[in-house]
């Protein structure tokens, strides 16, 4: 239910699936109503693809830590499928709460490294590549707005069924739905079975995804030697504690407490605890000590919920097998921070792909590239997260040892040694411009690099990121008018040709080209020496993923319908067939009984 706030804002503690009966048929059956699977479910009803979204949950609750923080790159994309102001308005606490993630001994107690506060008269970003803010809200709130998106655009989304079945064929899947946590009066019969028929499922149902386990992909990776725990608290009213506006996202480093201390509601918190040995249960006790020695003083707490996590990397071996595909946390689950966004990246990346080759303007190879470019992408910011984890322990178990004062203590030695604790994690606290925005696509049979550019590719940097043209890269973004419109909001949902050149004989061919297929196409002429000097050439093709596909003056051989064979996955083919068959073997799997969907949760 949603609530209005005493604050005036949307505090979705339970979001509550449709009690509906899925179709009997449908291009894609999505399997998995968390925020992936249901933004992925947008992006391909936008574009005419007839979908349907099932889950085995009939609920979806605040209180379950999941995913707060979304960086730019995210909101581009929520601003991309028109939701951005909507999920702006839907917060859970007020927005003065952010101020910024704050490195404190306690909520009450001491900064340890100065922030920065939101300046009142800065009103745009200072990163030259970034043209929107990053964004705090749970997933229950981007689920309620994906979900009230969809019954506009006339999709089924239905709580109360689990997958059990796959079989695939050679036009489609059959998947075997069962009704779970039965209620016939609203739609769902406990034990009722059902086929849906679909040219493709995709598989959002989490980190124990059964949608992967069917389709008989396996995962990679290195498993956890230990677990940690995100519990959600709530508190009475702490006003006089902390004051009417407190800091809504914090690390907080302490004698017992380590990790985040964040906002999910006015009166619910998550806090970190571990970590522990795998098979050690901590009490609740234990866990509310934790929370009160992250927030800084005595008070009454209530332990709401407490989710298992891990230092690990699970990375399925491939993300597309036949007609079953994986996005977000079925795909990849690694140590928490951003994984919800790089589901959200999949979903960007794939569903143009999937529309392409369902409406038989690509191939089913163009298919393949999602894997070669997300699975690729995935790793590397796996690699890098996991890496950061471990070195963030070690500093924390250095610092311990080294003493940390109580916040009661004022005197010269404990400020003293709070200066130098800070300094430390100063060190540690590295930018990350390059696991944001440096999305780079480098070994991708749909894209066509320059001669020699992958060998004099830039190492990648999670710190680093700089506006790079080249194919394979995010195509740079900017204002194209005085009244605020972007780049990126004038590519939109097609493919689109930058035209940064006097001479059009590169236009005149794309756009013959793209009307004999009668593919969806832009062009946009961009006159502003300063987008001339960040792309260096006369044309650029941008896929409506917002990534540069090709780029330069002339047209190589083969003109532009080999450039779009190229970006539309089919090779040196022109001739492109509208049957949406496999060649593959059949794949036909059947749950046990027990089986259920699992959805992790990134940070």
């Amino acid at each position: 239910m949603n609530e209005l706030s005493v604050t005036g804002g949307r505090d979705v503690h339970t979001v509550r699936f449709p009690a509906a009966t899925p179709p009997d048929t449908v291009d894609v059956l999505i399997v998995g109503a968390g925020p992936v699977g249901l933004s992925a479910a947008i992006e391909l009803a936008g574009r005419g693809v007839r979908v349907a979204v099932v889950d085995r949950a009939r609920t979806a609750t605040l209180v379950r830590a999941g995913a707060m923080g979304h960086t730019p790159r995210v909101v581009e994309h929520f601003r991309r499928w028109g939701l951005l102001q909507r999920i702006r308005d839907a917060w859970t606490y007020p927005p003065e709460w952010n101020q910024g993630t704050r490195l404190v001994t306690s909520l009450a107690g001491h900064e340890l490294v100065p922030l920065p506060r939101p300046s009142f008269n800065s009103l745009r970003p200072t990163a030259s590549y970034a043209s929107e803010e990053a964004l705090r809200r749970p997933q229950t709130v981007l689920q309620q707005v994906f979900l009230d998106r969809l019954r506009e655009q006339g999709v089924s989304v239905a709580g109360g069924w689990e997958l059990r079945a796959l079989r695939e064929h050679a036009d489609g899947v059959d998947a075997e739905i069962v009704g779970v946590d039965g209620d016939a009066a609203g739609g769902v019969s406990e034990g009722e079975r059902r086929t849906v028929r679909a040219a493709y499922v995709l598989g959002t149902d989490g980190g124990s995804s059964t949608t992967r386990r069917l389709a008989g992909i396996g995962r990679e990776g290195e498993h956890a030697t230990e677990k940690r725990l995100r519990l959600i608290v709530r508190t009475g009213d702490i006003s006089d504690r902390v004051g009417a506006a407190p800091s809504g996202s914090n690390i907080v480093v302490n004698a017992k407490a380590s990790g985040f201390l964040a906002a999910v509601s006015t009166r619910e918190w998550r806090v970190y605890a571990g970590p522990y040995p795998l098979d050690h249960e901590p009490t609740e006790d234990e866990l509310l000590e934790i929370g009160r020695a992250a927030f800084g003083f005595d008070l009454d707490l209530e332990l709401v919920s407490a989710t298992t996590f891990y230092h690990a990397t699970r990375i399925a071996e491939t993300f597309h097998r036949g007609r079953v595909l994986l996005a977000g946390d079925a795909a990849h689950v690694r140590t928490p921070g951003g994984n919800l966004g790089e589901g959200f990246g999949d979903v960007v990346n794939l569903g143009w792909k999937l529309a392409a080759v369902i409406g038989g303007h690509a191939p089913r190879t163009l298919l393949d590239s999602y894997d070669e470019e997300r699975r690729r992408h995935n790793w590397r910011i796996a690699d890098h997260s996991l890496q950061r984890a471990r070195r963030t322990q070690s500093t924390l178990a250095e610092i311990r040892r080294g003493g940390i004062p109580d916040d009661a203590d004022l005197g010269p030695e404990a400020a003293r040694r709070r200066k130098e604790i800070g300094e430390r994690l100063g060190k540690d606290r590295d930018p990350a411009a390059g696991v944001t925005f440096d999305e780079r696509y480098d070994a991708s049979s749909a894209i066509w690099y320059e001669p020699g550019q992958l060998d004099s590719e830039p190492r990648w940097r999670a710190d680093v990121y700089e506006d790079d043209p080249r194919p394979g890269h995010r195509a740079p973004d900017g204002h194209v008018d005085p009244y605020g419109g972007t780049l990126h909001d004038r590519i939109g949902v097609s493919l689109a040709l930058l035209v940064l050149t006097e001479d059009r004989d590169v236009e005149h061919a794309f756009a013959a080209e793209a009307a004999a297929r009668a593919l969806p196409f832009a062009v946009i002429h961009l006159t502003h020496p300063e987008a001339r000097s960040v792309y260096g050439t006369g044309n650029v093709l941008v896929r409506p993923d917002q990534h540069v596909a090709w780029r330069g003056t002339e047209l190589p051989g083969g003109g532009a319908g080999a450039v779009l064979d190229r970006v539309l996955g089919a090779g040196d083919e022109h001739e492109i067939s509208t049957d949406t068959g496999t060649d593959t073997e059949g794949l036909v799997a059947v749950a046990g009984a027990g089986s259920g969907l699992g959805r992790g949760a990134g940070r």
